[in-house]
């Protein structure tokens, strides 16, 4: 890199960039470039921060939805948002583990796709979530 021109240069030369969490040599949880995020430190993000990880977040289950279920694009947004959801939590790959609810979501038949949703180990493991998205999908009403 040579000798740093602006402090953005200097602070990537001497932090590095690591993404992921990681213990600092002082053993506090850091990530990116050098960003402290240990809590015993006084470490965190911000609310602003968070929201625009969420955002990137969104726009990856999203992008991977459509890449891997291109029919989705003919669901209704707040269907289609149970998918987002799933993905979400599960990844794409768990998302596709619901092969018999995706092909009656694919179908349109949403009460039917619900009811399998709540068959899952999903549903034991986050009662409470499955539930919801269960009953988003089955009536096409946010919950």
């Amino acid at each position: 890199m040579g000798t740093p021109r602006t402090l953005l240069e200097q602070l990537l030369r001497d932090e590095g960039e690591v993404l992921h969490a990681y213990q600092d040599s002082r053993t506090f949880w850091t990530i990116g470039v050098g960003r402290l995020i240990d809590k015993r430190k006084g470490g965190g993000i911000s609310h602003d921060e968070a929201m625009h990880l969420l955002d990137n977040d969104i726009a990856k289950v999203r992008g991977a939805v459509m890449a891997r279920f291109p029919w989705a694009v003919d669901i209704d947004p707040v269907r289609l948002d149970v998918l987002h959801a799933m993905c979400f939590q599960m990844g794409i790959v768990g998302l596709a583990g619901f092969k018999t609810t995706l092909r009656m979501v694919e179908a349109g038949q949403y009460s039917a796709a619900a009811k399998q949703m709540l068959k899952s180990l999903w549903a034991k493991q986050t009662p409470e979530r499955a539930q919801r998205l269960a009953r988003q999908m089955e009536t096409g009403e946010r919950q």
